[in-house]
């Protein structure tokens, strides 16, 4: 264990200080002068972006040769977002892509607005247009490229939201302006609701949603995203192994079985998959290769299905919001937690949590907790565990 902790800290250091990639000699990418390889790919709607079933969320990359390993490998689509490293994400992954012909690689980026309650999923003071086509310009800045393929609204969840006249002028004058190809949404919770919005608003060409085996209420949530399909929006899966591949206890979760499950649905184009390692990338690249899943991985699966302790993926329900006496916004907590616990990101992980109004003694002062969390979490349990963090001072955090 000592030995693998050391390679992978020398792999990263490399990386980290030339830009340049070293590759492990059994990641079998097959690169060429010809280009990258040909992956097994989907089309993403009305984009008529062929891309391949595993695409690259960056968050937890930390080099930008990582994110050039992953072109090389045929990764074809990356997603960044503003919030990602207060925007560090965004330069690391333009670095990565750097001098690369720029019809070769489709790049999106997640672009939050100013004054949104994520409690209420509506806005506390109106929606800023020049604001937020301020933050998308800046955007573009740090990727280093005159345009992204994909400008995305995240966090969308309430039609009023998605359909907010004042958003849907502003994605439509950047891309008036020639600064993004396409628009869309990324939703976390209310994703039946958005997808419906995004549908009848006639605009959007792109959806980003959670969807994973344990998904409550698969069947409304398939027929919205056969709908929005149908209606050429490309729909890509995030959120794809319930929130993590390691669990504190239980049956651990079976992350092929996971990806496979949901690239079971032929309306899904591609996972959005958050990679931060060779290892990561190379047992993806193995996995799309064959997507029938055998009787073990369906067996895994099953283990691992029903609502437990045992797993980090908060539903986003937000029924959980009006139990409770304080009003917290537990949803976005339960996140952080898992950023922290799940994708091992504390720098995520804490800059999520900033984004919540806590004051006092957070949990401590109730004695029983009202919330009945359909997942069967201790919500208590788990806000006291990760509001710790907010006392870390970020610069000792781990991006």
């Amino acid at each position: 264990m000592e030995n693998n902790n050391r390679r992978q800290f020398l792999k990263k250091s490399i990386i980290g200080l030339s830009g340049a990639v070293l590759l492990p000699a059994n990641l079998n990418i097959g690169t060429s002068k010809a280009g990258p390889p040909e992956l097994p790919f989907r089309t993403l709607g009305k984009t008529g972006i062929k891309t391949p079933l595993i695409s690259m969320g960056t968050s937890g990359a930390t080099a930008s040769g990582f994110i050039r390993a992953g072109y090389e490998a045929g990764i074809k689509l990356f997603f960044s977002a503003t919030y990602y490293g207060e925007g560090n994400n965004e330069k690391l992954v333009g670095e990565g892509l750097k001098g690369l012909p720029r019809d070769s690689f489709v790049v999106g980026t997640a672009v939050p607005p100013d004054g949104l309650d994520m409690r209420t999923g509506k806005f506390l003071n109106g929606f800023d247009q020049q604001a937020y086509m301020k933050k998308a310009e800046e955007s573009l800045k740090r990727f280093g490229i005159d345009y992204v393929d994909f400008f995305l609204f995240p966090f969308a969840g309430k039609r009023e939201m998605v359909l907010n006249e004042g958003v849907l002028k502003a994605l439509e004058l950047l891309k008036k302006q020639g600064k993004t190809r396409f628009v869309g949404i990324a939703s976390h919770g209310d994703t039946e609701e958005a997808l419906q919005a995004a549908v009848d608003s006639g605009i959007y060409e792109l959806a980003m949603i959670a969807y994973n085996y344990k998904t409550i209420n698969k069947d409304k949530l398939h027929v919205a995203i056969e709908k929005a399909s149908k209606a050429g929006i490309g729909i890509v899966a995030m959120k794809t192994t319930a929130g993590a591949s390691e669990v504190k206890s239980g049956p651990p979760i079976n992350t092929d079985a996971a990806l496979k499950w949901v690239l079971q649905n032929n309306n899904i184009s591609s996972i959005v998959s958050g990679m931060s390692s060779f290892e990561e990338l190379q047992k993806n690249l193995a996995m799309i290769q064959t997507l029938k899943m055998s009787e073990k991985e369906l067996k895994d699966l099953s283990l691992t299905a029903p609502v437990s302790e045992s797993g980090l993926f908060c539903q986003q329900c937000k029924q959980c919001i009006p139990q409770c006496p304080h009003n917290l916004d537990i949803p976005t907590i339960m996140r952080s937690y898992m950023y922290a616990y799940g994708y091992k990101n504390t720098s995520q992980a804490w800059h999520t949590l900033a984004d919540v109004n806590l004051s006092g003694n957070t949990c401590g002062n109730c004695t029983t907790c009202n919330v009945k969390c359909i997942s069967g979490f201790n919500i208590k349990n788990k806000i006291m565990d990760i509001v710790r963090l907010k006392e870390v001072p970020r610069d000792f955090l781990h991006a």
